[in-house]
């Protein structure tokens, strides 16, 4: 799926100054959404903390900005699982300002995402979303993501259990293995 630019609107790799904003939108899904499944907002540190292991490791951080700077979604992707043998799969993670949510810049981070877990050499992508997040699982499947699995009332936030809806995109299929 190709998705338009939008004017005025830029990506790019995040950088330490960008963190209040990130740390701002992420609070917002913690505190109204069941995106993140945290029940306390994180604060600068721990924003901190996450952007020096992903840095750390290679992973990107990727920001939508408008023409004045403003921060205004980002997408990362992380280790998967952290055991050798699931080295070439990534989760990753995709939230969006609320003033900014269905204009397709969760369409353009992600593709751009998927490009660089290609260029990186990364195999899947694993997406694990609320089951009743239709925007979300649906963004996914016209991105190229199948769904593997459903895992009922594996979580609770706002008084309710949450189902887990697993979601994965084969980066490069037909590759080989490879070599080790």
């Amino acid at each position: 799926m190709s998705v338009p630019a939008t004017p005025a609107i830029a990506l790019r790799d995040a950088t330490a100054a960008d963190l209040p904003a990130i740390r701002d939108i992420y609070n917002d899904a913690v505190r109204n959404t069941t995106a993140i499944w945290n029940e306390q907002p994180a604060n600068l540190a721990n924003r901190q903390a996450w952007f020096d292991a992903r840095a750390s490791q290679g992973y990107p951080i990727l920001v939508a900005v408008n023409a004045a700077g403003q921060v205004l979604g980002y997408a990362s992707y992380g280790d998967w699982r952290p055991f050798e043998g699931f080295r070439h799969s990534v989760e990753h993670s995709v939230y969006i300002h609320p003033e900014q949510r269905g204009q397709g810049l969760g369409a353009r981070l992600m593709q751009a995402l998927i490009e660089r877990a290609r260029d990186g050499g990364k195999h899947v992508m694993v997406a694990a979303i609320e089951s009743g997040n239709s925007a979300s699982i649906t963004l996914h499947q016209r991105l190229g993501f199948a769904t593997t699995g459903q895992m009922p009332q594996v979580g609770i936030k706002f008084g309710r259990w949450l189902d887990l809806t697993f979601m994965q995109l084969i980066l490069n299929p037909g590759a080989p293995p490879p070599s080790e």
